[in-house]
């Protein structure tokens, strides 16, 4: 039996081995394991941090990193909630055999991808998959300090049956009121009705979701992709990206040598670019800020448009050569844009472009 802690209680250090003591079901391949040391000592850490796994799965022990899914408000315990990738071995070990009652040696608390030490601001926690997790502590702790907190939570996944702590989160959101969640999927379970958002998550769903995004701290954690798409998004918003932070599947960060520095491409207003419209013979020098519809009317051309932000996809156009910068909301498939094909209204040259107008 695992002694409850007191107020003399110790702090848990990694040279203690921890003990499984429950087991809970999550989703499809995703299970929450909870530890406790077996004398009873206290958590140390900050919400979004993780833990390292010594997992002794057949041919010999592998290491495997692990977000903490729990609050450190409450301090008795840690849980780790951890889903199963394509070959995966270590997490696939876990699901299969780890069970309450056993021990595994654990690392850590560790990670710079955590709340500030008081966390009393505005937040976006912007997540896709088990990228949930380090936002599921963040929330969890400003839910569990008592106070009414400030965050517009969005949640993305293939299926709502994929939707991690989607009870949970709804049974947080019933008791606070400035907790506002919002769900986004790719398709839709056989025979289950959803009325939320459908698709890919874009810039048109964030201002609808979250309409002063521009005022909020933003955490944001998922698959590569996602989160590349997601930097996309607010750099075309002009959000401060001093103020945006993410974690990583891969390789959490330990240290700030070890922190992503992002290349991403980002049109600046004050750097020239020209667009060659071949079809009508037709140049124009711009910015890179301009989009090609706008140069396009600016030269007498006509390129139809409807919405203008990269939803309905009537202002599709060939392009020729160069390299623009798109970020739409779904109005061109991916199938186009590997064909060529450009969204003008959303579409920023960079350099010299040639499109078939």
């Amino acid at each position: 039996m695992i002694p409850m802690p007191g107020r003399e209680t110790p702090v848990w250090t990694d040279s203690e081995i921890l003990e499984c003591v429950s087991v809970l079901p999550e989703a499809p391949d995703v299970k929450t394991f909870t530890f406790r040391p077996p004398s009873g000592a206290t958590f140390l850490y900050k919400a979004g941090q993780f833990i390292t796994l010594d997992l002794p799965v057949p041919g010999g022990n592998v290491q495997r990193t692990y977000t903490i899914s729990s609050s450190p408000v409450t301090n008795a315990y840690i849980s780790l909630t951890v889903k199963a990738q394509q070959g995966s071995v270590g997490t696939r070990w876990m699901l299969d055999h780890l069970a309450p009652g056993m021990r595994i040696k654990a690392f850590g608390p560790a990670g710079l991808f955590h709340l500030p030490v008081n966390p009393d601001g505005k937040y976006l926690f912007v997540s896709a998959g088990s990228g949930v997790t380090p936002m599921m502590s963040m929330a969890t702790t400003l839910f569990e300090r008592g106070e009414d907190p400030d965050i517009c939570f969005i949640q993305c996944a293939n299926r709502p049956v994929d939707l991690i702590f989607r009870k949970k989160l709804e049974y947080m959101a019933s008791r606070v009121s400035g907790l506002q969640l919002h769900f986004v999927v790719s398709k839709s379970d056989p025979y289950e009705v959803w009325t939320g958002y459908r698709g890919r998550f874009n810039q048109l769903m964030l201002g609808l979701m979250c309409a002063d995004y521009l005022e909020r701290e933003v955490y944001c954690c998922g698959p590569d992709g996602f989160m590349d798409a997601v930097r996309e998004i607010l750099n075309a918003l002009g959000y401060d990206m001093d103020r945006y932070h993410q974690e990583s599947f891969q390789a959490p960060a330990e240290t700030n040598a070890e922190l992503t520095e992002f290349d991403d491409v980002v049109p600046q207003e004050d750097v020239k670019a020209q667009i060659v419209f071949a079809g009508s013979k037709v140049s124009a020098w711009c910015s890179e800020t301009d989009t090609v519809l706008a140069v396009a009317k600016g030269a007498g051309l006509n390129i139809p448009s409807g919405c203008t932000f990269g939803v309905c996809g009537t202002c599709k156009v060939k392009k020729l050569s160069g390299d623009v910068h798109m970020v739409h909301s779904g109005g061109i498939s991916e199938d186009d844009v590997d064909a060529g094909y450009i969204l003008a209204c959303c579409s920023n040259p960079i350099g010299t472009i040639e499109v078939d107008v």
